[in-house]
């Protein structure tokens, strides 16, 4: 993922980059909490004097002039230490852990270094007031954030060009995570795709998003701390013998229609959908990951690049040459994706740009001016002169679909990109009325399983509950790593 902005110029090496990058996170916008009230509960990177990049989270009430630093009654200059921090508290109660994980939006099983409640009641602002943004930085720091010795790693998970990803577990939490290790060459800096990951990542937050629990920066190595879950959508469906249960196919589709109706909101384009892309934990919640060749775009007219998105999951626009695009480009993977849940195999699998176009309009017939206006004049299409191939019918290659989710699909693989349903408009689509109306006003961080009733069921081909740590699952899983 990109943002537009933020192109780090090719003379910067990637300390200096991400300095400046850690102030321009330091401006944040106001949010309201489910609880009511105006805060900020945003992550932002710091670059401590040791040169580390950690980050903090924010949920900081604001002053009248959008700025928080004054507002604690303590100047930006005048910040004392946390091991000097003094609780001023009206009815003088003691101070407990839930009170500081309040106080710095901290995980509620976190554990505290020992000593540290202590510290932090020495001398503190009160409750009712925010902390300076320093102070916060400092006491989090403090905590283990932004440190390689705060995770353990286990597991090598796989290698690729630029990263190399772990299983590992916080000594913070107890909690597994996934330590994503980019190796900083000092000629090239940071590799764009963790620049890119990073800078959409901190500002995306959702239930069916994977969450960017930390960073830590060193001169050789920028580590990116993700939750960790099991298996990606791949490796679900391997086992369940390619054969999912029809309503699994349809939670598993509403939870990634709801992940990327959130970042299209936000201008967000993922352009790399594809299920290994797709993290699924234990309870069934499907997240999408691996941010690496996304995009922050807000001119639909922007030009970007073509080479895009999996060969397999590629719409025919950008097949044919196309770097004018918008959230339709993701939609088109969304169908191909739906396909392959409900089917088992995947519905374009091509080799080359032509064998792919060749395989799509097999199926979805050679395109025409009445189908695509104005393909018949594009010098790519013109230069492989395809056969005229009629449109079967797509209820024939899956003959387990049922009439809405036969529209929904046909929705989704519109040849115009402009003619594609979006994702907010798709999570309304009649197919998924079995799953109830509750599941339309969801919280963004609320999972759907915290619907009364929702559930997954038992997939007809299920070998296993646990995925086997194999040669051949790793493999699988690499795109999602880097």
């Amino acid at each position: 993922m990109v943002v537009c902005a933020m192109h780090p110029p090719a003379s910067h090496s990637a300390p200096s980059f991400l300095r400046q990058y850690a102030g321009h996170l330091g401006r944040t916008a106001l949010r309201r909490e489910p609880g009511g009230g105006l805060e900020r509960d945003r992550a932002y990177l710091s670059l401590h004097r040791t040169g580390s990049l950690g980050i903090v989270h924010e949920n900081v009430k604001m002053g009248s002039d959008g700025e928080s630093d004054q507002a604690s009654g303590t100047s930006s200059d005048e910040v004392q230490s946390p091991v000097r921090v003094r609780m001023r508290n009206n009815h003088h109660r003691r101070i407990s852990n839930e009170d500081i994980n309040k106080r710095l939006s901290l995980p509620a099983d976190i554990r505290l270094p020992e000593g540290y409640l202590e510290k932090f009641a020495m001398n503190s602002p009160p409750f009712d007031k925010p902390m300076s943004r320093r102070l916060r930085r400092a006491s989090l720091s403090e905590i283990g954030f932004g440190k390689l010795e705060t995770y353990i790693k286990l597991d090598k998970l796989g290698e690729g060009t630029y990263a190399t990803v772990f299983k590992g577990r916080s000594k913070l939490t107890d909690n597994l995570v996934a330590l994503k290790e980019i190796r900083l060459e000092h000629e090239e800096g940071a590799p764009c795709t963790a620049i890119r990951e990073v800078s959409l990542l901190k500002d995306l937050k959702h239930a069916n998003i994977v969450t960017l629990h930390d960073i830590i920066h060193t001169d050789k190595c920028l580590t990116l701390v993700f939750e960790y879950l099991e298996k990606d959508l791949k490796q679900y469906m391997d086992d369940c013998g390619s054969i999912m249960s029809v309503h699994n196919v349809k939670i598993f589709l509403f939870q990634l229609l709801r992940g990327l109706a959130y970042c299209h909101r936000r201008k967000v384009l993922h352009r790399d959908l594809k299920p290994q892309n797709l993290l699924i934990n234990e309870k069934g919640e499907l997240k999408l990951a691996d941010f690496g060749l996304a995009r922050a775009k807000s001119v639909p007219t922007k030009t970007y690049s073509n080479e895009v998105v999996t060969l397999w999951y590629r719409p025919p626009d950008v097949l044919l040459g196309s770097t004018e695009y918008s959230t339709p480009i993701d939609m088109w993977g969304v169908g191909c994706i739906f396909y392959e849940m409900i089917t088992g195999r995947p519905l374009f699998p091509g080799s080359t740009v032509e064998d792919e176009l060749h395989l799509i309009f097999r199926i979805l017939g050679t395109p025409t001016e009445e189908t695509w206006p104005g393909i018949t004049t594009s010098e790519e299409f013109k230069t492989y002169n395809f056969p005229r191939y009629n449109a079967e019918p797509l209820v024939n290659h899956a003959p387990r679909i049922d009439n809405d989710g036969h529209d929904l699909l046909s929705m989704l693989l519109q040849f115009e990109a402009k003619k594609r349903v979006s994702a907010e408009d798709a999570l309304r689509h009649s197919y998924f009325r079995s799953l109830g109306e509750q599941v339309q006003s969801l919280a963004d961080t609320s999972s759907i399983f915290s619907v009364k009733g929702i559930q997954l069921q038992k997939d007809p081909g299920k070998r296993s509950s646990v995925y086997p740590e194999s040669t051949q699952g790793k493999s699988r899983r690499q795109s999602v790593l880097f």
